[in-house]
């Protein structure tokens, strides 16, 4: 049960980013306020998970320790630099779009691509139950692009693209993180593996951004908030939460992030949403709940430490 709430809490924390973002201050550009995010973030996830991998040793210390090659290091690298580009990614749909709708198409669209990169890389032909519920997650996806806020008639192509864009981000750290788990590196290693990334990647763009907004109050709040919270302490309760957890427990739980997300967006935000858009959520929801159905069996190894 334990379990159970550590993914319930990650996906809840996770689901207050765009709403966070909103309520900080204005003048913050999606590339400031993502690479603000990724450096804060991903430092104190590396120090905490790493902190949490050497527990972990200590507790197993005759377990399986993959030898570092260039393979499983281009992997880690790899999932640093598409946590980096998630980032502004995510806040320019948001920005652009609105915290409900962008969050649900980039979380909606991330299982489905996360799907298609799996089967481009292993050649393996998906269920027909995943097709049925891609194509309706791709319909939701098509009716909120359609519907958008309540009198927009549609949202911003730029935003729209964005959102998936994250969503696309997500898909390559998951198919990532398969593979170093199906390796035997420990979930812990890999999440703070892809926190240094990250980190290091955004301080290198830190020069060409402006970061005024950070050194004021309502800036250095919204800084700790998507660092610490919706980065380092998420990230540590989902990967925790994953060792106890079947995938299809883990996907269902995650359900929660874009419904928090969805909530704030109206409630907190003030946004509206047309009865298309709205029909396009529903959409969605089901073909993420029968994405979640299909993968009832447990999953060996276990689920991959990454948001849904």
């Amino acid at each position: 049960m334990l379990h159970v709430f550590a993914v319930l809490a990650a996906a809840l924390l996770f689901g207050t980013t765009g709403t966070a973002r909103a309520l900080g201050p204005d003048g913050a550009s999606a590339l400031s306020v993502g690479v603000a995010r990724s450096v804060v973030g991903g430092t104190a996830l590396a120090v905490l998970a790493f902190g949490l991998a050497a527990a972990h040793r200590r507790r197993a210390p005759h377990g399986p320790r993959p030898a570092p090659s260039w393979r499983p290091l281009t992997l880690m690298a790899v999932t640093g630099v598409a946590l980096s580009l998630y980032q502004p990614l995510f806040f320019l749909g948001t920005q652009t779009n609105g915290v409900a709708v962008s969050t649900v198409i980039a979380l909606g669209s991330a299982p489905v691509l996360a799907g298609i990169l799996e089967w481009i890389l292993s050649r393996r032909v998906p269920s027909p139950l995943w097709m049925a519920a891609t194509a309706l997650a791709a319909i939701g996806v098509v009716l909120l692009g359609l519907g958008g806020g309540g009198g927009t008639g549609g949202v911003d192509a730029l935003g729209l693209a964005a959102a998936v864009g994250a969503g696309a981000c997500f898909a390559v750290i998951a198919n990532a993180q398969r593979r170093l788990l199906d390796a035997g590196w420990e979930a812990f290693t890999v999440v703070g593996a892809m926190g240094v990334g990250s980190a290091l990647v955004c301080a290198a763009v830190i020069p060409f951004v402006d970061l005024s907004w950070a050194l004021t109050p309502p800036g250095i709040a919204m800084a700790l908030w998507l660092g610490l919270a919706t980065i380092a302490v998420a990230y540590a309760l989902f990967t925790w939460g994953l060792q106890g957890l079947t995938a299809a427990t883990a996907a269902t739980l995650t359900l929660a992030e874009p419904l928090t997300a969805t909530v704030l967006g109206v409630t907190a935000l003030g946004e509206t949403l047309s009865p298309l858009a709205v029909a396009g959520l529903a959409v969605l929801a089901v073909g993420l709940a029968t994405l979640a159905w299909g993968s009832r069996r447990p999953r060996d190894p276990r689920p991959y430490a990454v948001e849904a």
